[in-house]
């Protein structure tokens, strides 16, 4: 493999746990929606027979690059660029005729994205301040930070990182891109860290997480993208398959915890109404799906006490699974 593939390592956050979930059939089709470096990807097909099939999709080129020189004589493999949010449209483009027995979205930032300065994800190595998933297509963060309203940063930051200093930390934003752009990781790190106070700064924590994180989530439309995705499972997915969400973020696990009970929790009619527990099922809510259309399998799980210390990334993670029955 060339170097490039190959420079960055990838820890797989919750890799048994989350292929056990899929309850993987032998000759089934699944799709791993966010492949990163495969490491779901290697175990889901490692219980595939020649009749199986695993479609592999990710916006980042370097990880379709990597999955097309990995699984270039495999013919269960297809891959795909694009969004996760977007997977019906890999199914029809690469003409894959079959509903899904399983979809896996391991959400957030590879171990590759962050490792790499030069993809801006990272507060912690000085780089070009890009945090886009995919470099060849929207708006950098640098392009935004030095463009945005002051008002629009502020909410950016609160809303998808409920950074409490917000709006200290886009006043000093401005000012300092007033002096110079702003182009570098580090540069702006050291901004967002001047502007919350010592005395609030959590020990063992950089004071730019949680706008890093927030500029991150914005630029790559990470919420919608989710959104867009859940609601697209419930057609998509065959009956008795499963959406497997691991994610790393409150929000994100939040949105995916109330769309797999709104859709597993039947409408609350008044009592006394003669209609019976089927036909309960089969109503049909706002979207024009039935009301219910997952069941929630098992509770959600979190990243083991042994995982964590082998892999300190892996302590935010928690997993949410849900088959469909409609």
């Amino acid at each position: 493999m060339s170097d490039s593939a190959t420079e960055f390592q990838h820890a797989t956050v919750l890799l048994k746990e989350a292929v056990d979930a899929l309850s993987v059939k032998n000759d089934g089709f699944y799709i791993d929606a966010t492949f990163g470096r495969g490491g779901h990807a290697s175990l889901i097909l490692s219980q595939l027979t020649e009749n199986g099939r695993l479609l592999l999709i990710d916006k980042d080129p370097q990880a379709i690059a990597y999955a097309k020189e990995k699984y270039l004589s495999d013919a269960r493999v297809v891959v795909w660029q694009g969004s996760f949010k977007n997977f019906p449209d890999a199914l029809e483009q690469t003409g894959i005729d079959r509903s899904p027995d399983g979809l896996l979205l391991d959400l957030g930032v590879s171990s590759p994205q962050l490792d790499d300065a030069s993809r801006g994800f990272s507060f912690q190595r000085d780089g070009e301040l890009d945090m886009r998933m995919n470099p060849e297509s929207g708006e950098s963060a640098a392009e935004w930070i030095n463009t945005a309203e002051e008002k629009d940063i502020t909410d950016v930051l609160w809303q998808f990182g409920e950074e409490r200093f917000a709006r200290r930390i886009a006043r000093n934003i401005l000012k300092e891109r007033e002096l110079s752009p702003i182009e570098t990781t580090l540069r702006l790190a050291n901004i967002i860290a001047g502007a919350v106070p010592k005395a609030k700064q959590k020990k063992g924590k950089n004071p730019a997480t949680k706008s890093f994180q927030a500029i991150r989530i914005f630029i790559n439309k990470e919420l919608d993208d989710l959104d867009a995705c859940l609601q697209r499972s419930m057609e998509s997915l065959a009956k008795h398959g499963r959406i497997v969400v691991i994610s790393f973020h409150s929000l994100e696990d939040r949105m995916v915890k109330r769309f797999l009970k709104d859709k597993s929790t039947r409408a609350k009619l008044p009592r006394g109404l003669p209609i019976m527990d089927s036909q309960l099922d089969a109503l049909q809510g706002k979207d024009g799906m039935p009301a219910v259309v997952f069941k929630l399998i098992g509770k959600p799980i979190k990243a083991s006490s042994q995982e964590i210390e082998i892999n300190a990334r892996s302590r935010s993670a928690i997993m949410r699974v849900g088959e469909k029955i409609a």
